[in-house]
């Protein structure tokens, strides 16, 4: 199973570089976020995480998009965890009405592997239920994260990671389907403990009715854990 996953973060980051042919459309991006947790009890078996991203779309001229979101989370053991919670998301686009999204989710994270060298592969799949206050249906959406670290010196590690998005129904705001695959590499600079930032670039390929499109990211984010 371990190469299996292996094998499928290989190819879904080769995507990134296969599917720009077959896009009529480009941007460029500069996505920065910034993600907190903290354990809550002394056990460290529960935690919150709260979280913000501003994406700044249009040839990062214009903040396009800005996602808040919370998690209440539990851990089962060191490898598992389980969580569910809230995000509000501002869309903003050029052209059409932007979009005020009220999304609920529920996680399952599970680290596959972990070895002595510190290389690790962990898995996210969330459960997404999207509405909007521009319409009345609720729209299901599954996402599989898949992140991998390597060490590359003493205090950094490279890391890459792929994420599509399954529509699991048709609504006014989703076509059903693949609608968004994700695919990232960058490095990992620690700033102090529990602190660290991850620049790096990510490819993020829109499956739309129309052309569809492909983001060039600069994304950097903030990862703190207390």
């Amino acid at each position: 199973m371990r190469n299996t996953a292996i094998a499928s973060l290989a190819f879904a980051l080769s995507i990134s570089v296969a599917t720009p042919a077959a896009a009529n459309e480009e941007d460029f991006n500069i996505w920065t976020g910034q993600f907190v947790t903290v354990d809550i009890d002394e056990e460290k078996d529960w935690f919150v995480r709260a979280e913000a991203q501003e994406r700044f779309t249009n040839d990062a001229d214009r903040l396009g998009q800005l996602l808040l979101r919370g998690l209440v989370g539990y851990r089962i053991n060191k490898d598992v965890s389980i969580g569910g919670g809230y995000a509000y998301i501002l869309t903003d686009p050029i052209g059409p009405v932007e979009l005020n999204e009220h999304r609920f989710y529920q996680e399952l994270n599970v680290r596959l592997i972990r070895t002595d060298g510190g290389v690790t592969l962990e898995s996210r799949t969330r459960l997404e239920q999207r509405t909007f206050e521009e319409g009345d249906s609720t729209s299901w959406r599954l996402r599989n994260f898949v992140q991998l670290r390597v060490p590359i010196s003493e205090n950094n590690k490279l890391v890459a990671y792929s994420e599509p998005f399954i529509e699991l129904n048709e609504t006014q705001f989703q076509r059903g389907g693949l609608s968004v695959w994700r695919n990232f590499a960058g490095v990992s600079v620690p700033l102090a403990q529990g602190i660290e930032v991850v620049p790096g670039y990510l490819n993020q390929y829109v499956v739309r009715n129309g052309p569809d499109r492909i983001d060039h990211v600069a994304n950097v984010n903030l990862f703190m854990n207390f």
